[in-house]
């Protein structure tokens, strides 16, 4: 995706990339279906927080609302943390924000093969512009999936931006299967958020960052 549309990527598996100085270099950070804690301590994720709070931007694809499950911060930037999926299955999916950029060239009435997550300790922030039609799910499930939509009840979020605590995020919870990737509806859908976010970052500026512990509370 990077050398078809011109920027530079840099990939790791590694936590001990997340410092304040390697981080600064980066318009963006994509974890791409990470879960479950993903740093090796709080010195990484107050690195990772200030990044954002620098004017950073992330790209969150699929299990990345199941990341960091204890950290109330990061829990906070997704909306919520992960609470149960129904079986991979096909699936209808909604656009409800046809003119956001990121939704550029998403079909507004899209059907795949997904997982279709839930969440809970659920935060006010996050805009929705792609949503998962419930009614659309296997009804062998539908009693679980109805607890688990909470007060939802037609349209449940699969993608969303937010402006958080000085940063840019867009996040996505499709994108279970491997094939996804080379599907070009999907790719698109992937790439659509990336370009969203780092156009809504203008400078990576550390003197933003206030935080001096992982869990300060946020201004």
């Amino acid at each position: 995706m990077g050398k078809e549309h011109g920027f530079s990527v840099d990939t790791s598996a590694r936590p001990d990339v997340f410092t304040e100085a390697n981080l600064k270099q980066y318009t963006a950070l994509i974890f791409t279906s990470t879960n479950n804690d993903v740093f090796d301590n709080d010195d990484q994720r107050l690195a990772f927080r200030r990044y954002i709070e620098s004017g950073g931007g992330f790209v969150g694809i699929h299990s990345v609302v199941g990341t960091e499950r204890n950290w109330t911060w990061f829990k906070r930037m997704m909306g919520g943390t992960f609470l149960w999926h129904p079986k991979f299955q096909p699936m209808k999916l909604r656009v409800l924000a046809a003119q956001h950029p990121s939704m550029y060239g998403v079909s507004t009435t899209w059907e795949k093969q997904d997982e279709c997550y839930f969440l809970k300790e659920l935060s006010p922030g996050p805009t929705v512009v792609l949503a998962s039609e419930l009614g659309s799910l296997n009804p062998a499930e539908a009693e679980k999936i109805k607890a688990s939509a909470g007060t939802y009840s037609a349209l449940y979020p699969s993608a969303w931006y937010y402006d958080y605590d000085g940063g840019h995020t867009w996040c996505t919870m499709l994108g279970h299967a491997k094939t996804d990737y080379d599907e070009p509806m999907f790719v698109n859908h992937i790439f659509q958020g990336i370009r969203y976010v780092v156009s809504q970052v203008k400078t990576i500026d550390a003197g933003k960052a206030y935080a001096k512990t992982m869990d300060e509370e946020i201004r």
